[in-house]
């Protein structure tokens, strides 16, 4: 598939499921201001690659100036798995700019059981000083709508939470730096119809230890747990997946047990009255 017939496929034919969510999140959430540098991080995956060639559409029919950046960080991908991205970025006309860390080295060794933590805490400290470097002042994630419920789901399932993933957060150890989440509201079928709609082959996760413990993983993770549960839920209630998101712009305060901000709890019973 040519690459200007993909661009045209995300303006025409995935114009209601991919075009117009990442442009209504950017306005509704606020997420891009005039003369913004920011560093579009490529992780390998269809998500990062997908928003890449929003971003790209959006520099050629928006009406904000600013300036991108699209970064690959190597973390120790195998060699097949590098070049299948420089392939794709190639391809898909985005100009990368790689720079090299050992994540995965150093994670694994830290922890060989559950390196997962270590590296994503590690990967964002290397993707922020990068930003840094770069002169940018916001850094765009691929997250989406479905990383997004199923966040929300974990936190109250394994953290007794009620919490969710936002489209927008300032960074509280590097001044001046925001994370930025474009695709928030698109779902990952639209996604997924998109990439095999043009026939692209992407990234998984490629990580060292994911690849070692494949099938461990599947049984064990967490975040695929929740996959198989909101499946499970949509068989129910076909409308689920947006109730479950919409819930975290329509909590009621006057019916819940506490809440706290800012590190400072409260409970219902402060402004109770009898």
């Amino acid at each position: 598939m040519e690459c200007c017939e993909i661009e045209r496929s995300i303006i025409k034919k995935y114009r209601k499921t991919i075009w117009s969510p990442f442009v209504k999140a950017i306005n509704k959430y606020q997420l891009i201001e005039p003369n913004d540098k920011i560093m579009v991080c490529l992780s390998g995956g269809k998500d990062s690659f997908l928003m890449a060639k929003c971003f790209q559409e959006l520099k050629k029919h928006g009406k904000i100036n600013f300036e991108l950046k699209f970064v690959v960080m190597n973390p120790g991908y195998k060699k097949e798995n590098m070049a299948l991205i420089l392939n794709n970025a190639k391809n898909l006309k985005i100009p990368v700019e790689i720079f090299e860390t050992n994540i995965f080295a150093v994670s694994e060794k830290l922890n060989k059981e559950n390196p997962c933590y270590m590296c994503a805490r590690m990967r964002r400290g290397h993707l922020y000083n990068k930003a840094q470097e770069l002169g940018c002042n916001k850094i765009a994630l691929g997250h989406h709508f479905d990383d997004v419920i199923e966040t929300t789901l974990l936190s109250m399932f394994y953290s007794a939470e009620v919490k969710t993933m936002l489209p927008k957060l300032p960074s509280d150890n590097f001044k001046g730096l925001e994370l930025i989440r474009p695709m928030y509201l698109i779902k990952e079928k639209n996604i997924i119809a998109w990439k095999e709609s043009n026939d692209l082959q992407f990234l998984n996760c490629a990580c060292s230890f994911t690849e070692k413990n494949k099938e461990h993983n599947e049984n064990t993770s967490k975040r695929l747990e929740m996959k198989r549960i909101i499946n499970y839920l949509r068989t129910l209630n076909k409308d689920i997946d947006d109730n479950l998101f919409k819930s975290m712009s329509n909590i009621n305060l006057n019916c819940i047990l506490g809440c706290s901000k800012n590190g400072k709890k409260h409970s219902f019973l402060d402004d109770y009255k009898k």
